[in-house]
């Protein structure tokens, strides 16, 4: 993400990461597109609803990642919906489901997560979902610590990782670590049961998207 990118729709966590994100831009609107999003935000919805009981989403091959570590939003995966992503898109199988925990419940469901391969194309990725609607992201410009360092990556200010001072080829080199120019897969946030649908496809992870 670059130092003009609109930070205002992202939560002080996402924000944290500036220098580690890329944001597809917003592209002008096309006749059809709304509906498009629209449509894949109600077949999200429908195929989701049995997994408002946890428990289910386990049975049908979820994952919980990191159960132990107490998070804000906790991600449950699924391996082979993942697997299926990279290749096509389909609304009814998130590669992840997104629950937060709430004072009368342990995991209330508030939306999901999609992924596709790092090598899509942001055509491809407007053919998935309109990018006049929605702006997928990918962490880049990664600099892996080097073995001795590791312990960087839990520093109050660390060079290293996601949310390190260091986003450059030449920086990382410097400091014995690793570059890695992209991390993981191009992501999409969607939260269905938000009542505006502005709100529908927000970046900001740190509000509840639980009503």
């Amino acid at each position: 993400m670059s130092d003009h990118e609109d930070m205002s729709s992202m939560g002080p966590s996402m924000a944290a990461m500036a220098g580690h994100m890329y944001m597809t831009p917003l592209r002008p609107k096309q006749p059809g597109d709304e509906a498009k999003a629209k449509a894949v935000v109600a077949a999200v919805k429908a195929a989701i609803e049995r997994y408002k009981d946890y428990r289910k989403a386990l049975l049908d091959g979820y994952v919980i990642a990191n159960p132990k570590l107490e998070q804000p939003q906790y991600h449950f995966m699924n391996a082979a919906n993942t697997r299926e992503a990279d290749r096509r898109f389909d609304p009814s199988k998130p590669t992840s489901l997104l629950y937060r925990r709430t004072p009368t419940q342990q995991y209330k469901l508030e939306g999901v997560m999609f992924t596709t391969s790092p090598d899509a194309t942001e055509d491809e990725l407007n053919q998935r979902i309109p990018l006049s609607i929605a702006r997928w992201h990918r962490h880049i410009n990664y600099c892996e610590a080097p073995e001795d360092r590791i312990s960087d990556y839990q520093a109050a200010h660390p060079k290293f990782g996601m949310f390190g001072s260091i986003n450059t080829p030449e920086a990382c080199t410097a400091e014995r670590g690793i570059f890695h120019p992209y991390m993981f897969t191009w992501m999409i946030h969607i939260f269905p049961y938000e009542p505006h649908f502005k709100d529908v496809f927000s970046m900001n992870d740190d509000v509840a998207h639980v009503h």
